[in-house]
């Protein structure tokens, strides 16, 4: 592959399906847990000078961090310390199972705000956890971050079926 040139927000290889698979949803949507899937993309728009460069995608620079924060909101805190990161992801899973109510929504606001605060390329600037119209059994949380080196906040949204 060849090199790419040096980024302030990164490149990796696109892994959200709300990103990448064009299913109609933007980076800033993730569903659940079953809104993740290794990126294909279409002719043309896979890996520059990967062979077979059509069957993987790079998630750069805003979309990048925007999949770097779901990812890390939607991992289970601890799941990665086998490989050497005990203290990456969030405490959101814990909430499955639970009531939907005032005090297990604090609990999402107070996990959001953990899980974004480990990631050092952006600042919380925002954060709504509510129950969207016609589905008690969701707490959607929409948050927004000020990427380092911008001043056009990056807006993200996750739902936690509970």
């Amino acid at each position: 592959m060849a090199a790419a040139a040096t980024t302030t927000l990164g490149i990796d290889v696109g892994l959200t399906h709300a990103t990448f698979a064009g299913g109609g949803l933007p980076l800033d949507v993730a569903d659940s847990w079953g809104g993740l899937d290794l990126g294909i993309g279409a002719a043309g728009r896979g890996i520059p000078g990967h062979p077979g460069g059509d069957d993987l995608t790079l998630a750069a620079e805003r979309a990048n961090l925007g999949q770097a924060l779901v990812l890390r909101l939607l991992t289970p805190l601890g799941s990665l310390a086998p490989l050497g990161h005990p203290g990456y992801g969030s405490r959101l899973t814990e909430l499955i199972g639970e009531r939907n109510d005032e005090a297990h929504r604090n609990l999402a606001r107070l996990f959001t705000i953990q899980a974004v605060a480990q990631e050092r390329r952006a600042e919380l600037t925002d954060l709504v956890v509510d129950v969207p119209a016609g589905r008690p059994d969701v707490i959607a949380i929409a948050f927004s971050v000020l990427p380092v080196g911008s001043v056009d906040p990056l807006d993200l949204a996750v739902e936690v079926a509970v």
